[in-house]
């Protein structure tokens, strides 16, 4: 297929150009690189140094590239600056998404978007959260995925396309900055070889599910070749606290981690996990990387100070 990817130069949308080429699409790349970093790419991923703001511009590149699919991953991802920028949260997650839909419909194109799990569902009682849970995101963040989310429906009910949508847990592997904002495995584990302290904020007894990169690609790879809509979450069904976490990155590096406790962030969640049957009978999808596994491949990746495309 000819394949667009926003946010192609990013933590995972590099990884899976990467799995793109690798089976022979052809690939073209959207990213603004404000986060993103175009070291990432491999050769033969042309990259367009283009905002998804920008509509007029992403329907215009569209129109020349004639994808087949657009794999939507460019986002403001992060909850704290959700919460501290509501309006450019908004702008990115909710405009940006539509400009996105507008290119496709302009060429015919089917969307595949990357949302969130967690930080869509909230605070509920249904963990792990099914894809039937009613949403009640506690951030911007959340907030502006799921509206996100019922543009791709509408164009569905509208134009009769077949987007789909892809809730993410937390995914985490190598090429996710360790000296980043986000990204609470490559902090930590960046943090042990420094020889720092790990901040956690809160009592550490929050949970998460995190899931590692090539299984998040799978799971994209799976979704372009089923063709149709859906709406599927990915992560593991496992809920791990911050400070089990701690506890395997300290096995990796044979320590005891000691982390430095902070006050909790407003619109972080307490508890979070994917209910991810539905894209095991429709998909054929699973997490296949355990934690330990995940860590250890993050670990070794920063410790031998490789190039950000670099792997262990």
């Amino acid at each position: 297929m000819r394949v667009l990817v926003t946010g192609g130069a990013g933590f995972i949308g590099s990884h899976l150009v990467d799995a793109l080429l690798a089976r022979g699409d052809t690939v073209t790349v959207v990213d603004d690189l404000s986060t993103g970093r175009d070291g990432r790419l491999a050769a033969g991923a042309g990259l367009c140094r283009e905002s998804i703001m920008e509509a007029a511009a992403l329907t215009a590149l569209a129109r020349r590239v004639r994808p087949d699919l657009i794999c939507h991953l460019a986002a403001q991802a992060d909850v704290r600056i959700s919460v501290a920028d509501v309006a450019g949260d908004t702008g990115v997650n909710i405009l940006g998404t539509v400009s996105v839909l507008e290119a496709a419909r302009a060429v015919g194109a089917r969307v595949v978007f990357a949302s969130t799990g967690g930080a869509l569902y909230g605070a509920i009682d249904a963990v792990p959260s099914p894809e039937n849970a009613r949403p009640e995101p506690a951030a911007p963040y959340g907030a502006a995925k799921y509206c996100a989310e019922q543009y791709l429906g509408l164009y569905n009910r509208l134009y009769g396309t077949a987007h789909a949508v892809l809730r993410l847990g937390n995914v985490y592997g190598p090429r996710q900055d360790p000296a980043g904002e986000a990204g609470v495995v490559s902090i930590f584990c960046g943090a042990v070889l420094a020889g720092r302290r790990p901040t956690v904020f809160g009592d550490g007894k929050q949970t998460r599910d995190y899931v590692y990169v090539g299984d998040v690609v799978d799971a994209f790879l799976r979704a372009a070749d089923h063709g149709g809509a859906g709406v599927w979450n990915i992560g593991t069904g496992v809920s791990t606290t911050i400070l089990e976490l701690l506890e395997a990155i300290g096995r990796t590096a044979d320590q005891t981690v000691q982390p430095v406790f902070a006050a909790a962030r407003l619109g972080e969640l307490q508890h979070s996990a994917l209910d991810v049957t539905r894209a095991g009978r429709e998909l054929g999808w699973t997490a296949r990387t355990a934690l330990a596994e995940g860590i250890t491949k993050v670990y070794r990746w920063i410790e031998a100070r490789e190039p950000v495309r670099g792997e262990p």
